[in-house]
């Protein structure tokens, strides 16, 4: 029981540590929850400070997910009640609310799309190929980062379902966190939703490096 908190625990705090808002005070000297959407993610990063910078924080969010994975999978002995998949969930899920809800910029994250990538690249990379290519086809087509990642994570639960089913140890309990993450995903991206259906979502210009009308 004490390798499942302790990977709850630092699973939350890897989660937790805003790279968004470290590389926004290192680039430009700023607040980056007091410009663009206010989001402290990837894709405000990319829109405030361009494209090297925002893709640095999405390499690095994903990071912290994966880490807090295979943190799971470093600590799983064999006794424990939990299966390694299992714990590398419960880790990886950790992450995903740090990032969200992150104790070092007053419980203001991200929308945790990048950390919950990083998780099942290092879970289930199968689904997470899918999932991401889902992400790339979408932006490419309709130049909407948020979209993107609803279609991606919406995508997910299929896409595990189909390759892990009876393939993998724990299939079960991967199906259940892509559930889960999904929700989290859609339920962080109301606002954006809305805007799309008013027609007032920016689009990304994947050349400038930030949004467009």
């Amino acid at each position: 029981m004490d390798r499942v908190i302790f990977t709850v625990v630092l699973g939350y705090l890897l989660g937790s540590v805003p790279f968004s808002l470290i590389v926004s005070r290192l680039v430009m000297k700023i607040d980056l929850r007091e410009h663009g959407s206010g989001n402290l993610g990837a894709a405000n990063t990319f829109r405030t400070l361009g494209a090297t910078p925002g893709v640095a924080v999405l390499l690095l969010d994903a990071c912290k997910g994966a880490a807090s994975a295979l943190l799971g999978a470093l600590l799983w002995r064999e006794g424990l009640a939990l299966g390694q998949v299992e714990l590398m969930l419960l880790g990886g899920l950790a992450a995903v609310c740090g990032h969200i809800w992150t104790v070092f910029a007053s419980f203001r994250g991200g929308k945790g799309v990048a950390a919950a990538a990083g998780v099942f690249a290092a879970v289930a990379p199968a689904a997470f190929a899918i999932s991401f290519a889902t992400w790339v086809a979408v932006v490419a087509v309709w130049r909407y980062a948020s979209l993107g990642s609803v279609v991606a994570s919406v995508v997910l639960p299929f896409a595990v379902f189909a390759t892990t089913w009876n393939r993998v140890e724990g299939w079960q309990s991967v199906f259940a966190v892509s559930v889960v993450v999904t929700i989290l995903v859609v339920l962080r991206h109301r606002g954006n939703l809305g805007r799309i259906l008013e027609g007032t979502e920016r689009r990304l210009d994947l050349r400038r490096g930030e949004q467009s009308e």
